[in-house]
């Protein structure tokens, strides 16, 4: 599929690598919808990159019931741009991924809605419906606002499990399409 004039950019705090590994599964839906993307940790952000996005997706672990500080210094940086109204009217969503099946995930996305609705962004959730509870059905942690996945205490390699990446896929793919609306 040739890609389209659109552009999505991922940026995410990983330092396991549980979170990268959906990200890159995030993008996998991106790119299958044809829309341009751009994954970025938030170590090594592109302003540029960022605010010429029709859309961002942010996201970072749960720890503690929060973000990380590596997301929220990200946020803090992006002050200049919240001044400017640089990033109002572009599509945000927001994910997160956690050790516990709760783990308070979603505190950490309605931070992630607020940060992206002070900058005047326009929200994405995950209109999916739940499949089921097991590890391979679609939105098994049932969220709305944003997408949540859970990793064991395991290696990158085996977790999170096949499900998640699946709903990060079509996540993805989603919020490409919504992109592809907005004119």
């Amino acid at each position: 599929m040739p890609l389209s004039s659109k552009s999505v950019a991922i940026v995410y705090h990983s330092p396991y690598g549980h979170t990268a590994k959906v990200a890159n599964h995030i993008a996998e839906g991106v790119k299958k919808v044809g829309v341009q993307v751009h994954l970025m940790n938030v170590e090594h952000v592109d302003w540029d990159v960022l605010d010429q996005a029709d859309a961002i997706i942010f996201g970072c672990p749960t720890y503690m019931g929060s973000l990380t500080s590596a997301l929220k210094l990200f946020m803090e940086q992006s002050s200049k741009r919240w001044l400017a109204r640089t990033w109002q009217g572009k599509l945000a969503a927001g994910f997160t991924n956690g050790g516990g099946l709760s783990g308070d995930k979603l505190a950490v996305l309605q931070q992630i809605n607020l940060f992206a609705m002070q900058h005047g962004m326009l929200w994405s959730g995950l209109p999916m419906m739940p499949t089921g509870r097991g590890q391979n059905d679609l939105n098994r942690m049932s969220s709305f606002l944003g997408l949540m996945t859970q990793s064991d205490n395991a290696p990158v390699e085996v977790t999170p499990p096949k499900g998640d990446l699946e709903t990060a896929m079509w996540f993805g793919e989603y919020t490409a399409l919504m992109v592809n609306r907005i004119k």
